[in-house]
């Protein structure tokens, strides 16, 4: 499927799914922002002296660390609603919470967050070029992870590498394709995103649902 037929299929899901898709947007945004901060500021001495602060006192950047740790489930879940939408499956806003209702599956994407994060480092210590082509390579691991829950964590990583051969640079095309909405979004002081951000998602999902799910595999 061309580019334009992706973006084309996101659209369409989002057509009668902007207010939910939105919403999830903002509310992921809030929730990634301000629950950090409402454990830092009394960590830091108040709200003065943490705005202030050159560096934060170590206990406050432990419990962020943690904070950051726990809401990775959140945004992994935010992806998967949007791969649901691109499906036409009418996901529920309060589906981004799933992931803390099954124990095992929010280790699972948190334990997948943090290999990926190993192995990235890894390449990017190597050079910048190798360090991007494995991100692409990886980014399909979360979407393995949903459709084959049974998947270990270095099974879903390796089914993803071995999957996005053959379209990698597609894959940074469409991506580069939003470089034109993303600027019209900062000139609007940031809040043109909470549209745009829903827009790749759902384009990201797309192009999963396409090229990389079982489905698809099994009509090549």
């Amino acid at each position: 499927m061309k580019i334009r037929s992706i973006k084309k299929e996101a659209l369409n899901a989002l057509r009668a799914n902007w207010g939910p898709a939105v919403l999830v947007t903002f509310l992921v945004f809030v929730i990634s922002g301000l629950v950090p901060m409402f454990f830092e500021v009394p960590l830091s001495g108040g709200f003065e002296a943490w705005v202030l602060q050159d560096a934060p006192p170590l206990g406050a950047t432990i419990v962020s660390t943690l904070i950051s740790v726990l809401l990775i489930p959140l945004s992994i879940a935010t992806v998967w609603y949007f791969l649901d939408l691109a499906r036409g499956n009418s996901p529920k806003v309060s589906d981004i919470f799933n992931p803390y209702k099954e124990l095992g599956l929010g280790l699972k994407i948190i334990g997948a967050s943090i290999m990926q994060s190993i192995f990235l480092f890894l390449w990017f210590l190597l050079l910048f070029v190798p360090g991007i082509i494995k991100s692409i390579s990886y980014s399909q691991t979360y979407y393995l992870l949903k459709d084959h829950p049974d998947y270990s964590v270095f099974e879903a990583i390796t089914e993803s590498r071995k999957r996005m051969v053959g379209y990698k640079w597609k894959y940074f095309l469409l991506y580069l394709s939003f470089i034109g909405w993303g600027l019209l979004s900062v000139i609007t002081l940031g809040i043109g995103f909470l549209w745009l951000a829903p827009y790749i998602s759902t384009s990201l999902g797309s192009f999963y649902d396409n090229h990389i799910s079982d489905t698809k595999a099994e009509l090549e």
